[in-house]
């Protein structure tokens, strides 16, 4: 995005006038070497755990999705999946002349994984802040299409009255798990 498309998502309020990012920048970058080059190797060492990237796995709800989309598109070679729920696709709380969209677009139709090797999963319910996901999702599936993804390696759910939650996403957590976790 431009500096003054940056500028005024950072600049964005909630309904209730409270900044969206606080006053503060975006720190994925950070967020991600963090777990790449601290959190992870603690792990591996700790752990009996298989560290190579078939056996490892990121996932988030929300923003949460959305980051874990990034870390499997920045580190393919740490990690071989990624469960995105209610992935938060607008960035912020608006989709009226919103840029954030079309940047993550753009940014996946260059930085996504091969789809050789990477599995991602992603779902979305159609109540609360989820059903803004209803437009934007079949556009990242037809990126995920136009990559090479099929049945093998990527998924899409839509949940129906599920709503933006703890709850709805724990009822339906295990469905990522198996298809990330589950013999081809």
């Amino acid at each position: 995005m431009s500096n003054t498309q940056q500028d005024s998502i950072y600049n964005t309020n909630r309904s209730n006038g409270q900044s969206v990012f606080n006053n503060g920048k975006i720190n994925s970058d950070n967020y991600l070497k963090f777990i790449v080059q601290e959190l992870k190797p603690i792990i591996d060492k700790k752990y009996s755990v298989y560290s190579d990237k078939a056996h490892t796995f990121v996932a988030g709800s929300s923003m949460g999705g959305l980051i874990s989309l990034y870390a499997i598109s920045e580190y393919p070679k740490i990690f071989g999946g990624a469960a995105c729920l209610s992935t938060h696709w607008p960035g912020i709380f608006v989709l009226e002349h919103n840029p954030i969209p079309d940047a993550f677009f753009a940014y996946l139709k260059k930085h996504l994984p091969n789809p050789k090797g990477h599995k991602i999963y992603f779902d979305y319910g159609t109540a609360t802040l989820d059903a803004m996901y209803q437009t934007l999702q079949p556009k990242a599936d037809a990126i995920m299409e136009a990559k090479g993804f099929d049945k093998a390696n990527w998924l899409t759910k839509k949940f129906e009255g599920d709503d933006h939650s703890e709850k709805s996403w724990s009822q339906r957590f295990a469905i990522p798990m198996v298809f990330l976790l589950g013999k081809n």
